[in-house]
């Protein structure tokens, strides 16, 4: 279930002219944030970083996607969207959160912070993407930057264009993949976790362009990827 974990301040204030859209800065008393992540721990951390740092904020907290989107409130300003959820995972579900709330602006938490994986947060909508890793310090800051309707440029990988090619790890779940593997008997083979292994395909998707397993197998065949 959905918990609050502040007490309401005094509530939103948007003078005309103000908002998210256009760079231009958000006005607020309390800002009204949401974390979705599922390790109880690390929300409960954060939720006392955050209001130690900024006084009156409102917290909405879920473990997951699915509960976010059925119980938060309508109005926010900002979604904390770990990457890494058990179920539909934070970059699968962006877009759906991007649906509920159009101009809501979403800053991805990972403990993963390859620029490949920051790169794909990016091109599917987020604001800004900071490291669970980061000192608290910044990850605040990189709040303070997306509540002000600034991206956290400080977070961004840079500019230049990246070299197209599959991790070895990739091409291996690539090559299980053309064997007709499962994502669970892909995990058991590799011994890795089913999260990491659909993380894998959903990112070798994303390099093919396809949408479907049976099309990166055939795409990648034609690429040469597949012996």
């Amino acid at each position: 279930m959905l918990g609050r974990a502040a007490a309401f301040g005094n509530g939103l204030f948007r003078p005309e002219g103000t908002g998210f859209s256009g760079g231009l800065i958000r006005a607020m008393v309390s800002p009204r944030i949401l974390l979705i992540d599922d390790h109880a721990m690390f929300r409960a951390g954060l939720c006392m970083v955050i209001g130690g740092a900024l006084p009156g904020a409102c917290i909405f907290e879920a473990a997951t996607l699915e509960s976010a989107l059925c119980n938060a409130p309508d109005a926010l300003d900002v979604v904390l969207l770990d990457i890494q959820l058990k179920g539909t995972s934070g970059l699968e579900g962006l877009k759906q959160i991007k649906h509920k709330w159009p101009q809501m602006p979403v800053l991805m938490l990972s403990s993963q912070d390859e620029p490949h994986t920051q790169r794909l947060a990016l091109a599917r909508g987020a604001a800004g993407f900071v490291s669970k890793a980061e000192a608290a310090d910044n990850i605040i800051a990189a709040i303070e930057l997306v509540l002000r309707g600034e991206l956290a440029a400080a977070t961004l990988p840079d500019d230049s264009p990246p070299t197209r090619q599959l991790t070895p790890r990739q091409r291996e779940v690539l090559d299980l993949l053309h064997q007709g593997l499962s994502n669970k008997l892909i995990a058991r083979q590799l011994a890795l976790s089913d999260n990491t292994v659909r993380r894998h395909v959903q990112d070798i998707l994303e390099f093919l362009g396809v949408l479907s397993r049976s099309e990166a197998v055939f795409v990648a065949r034609k690429q040469g990827l597949l012996s």
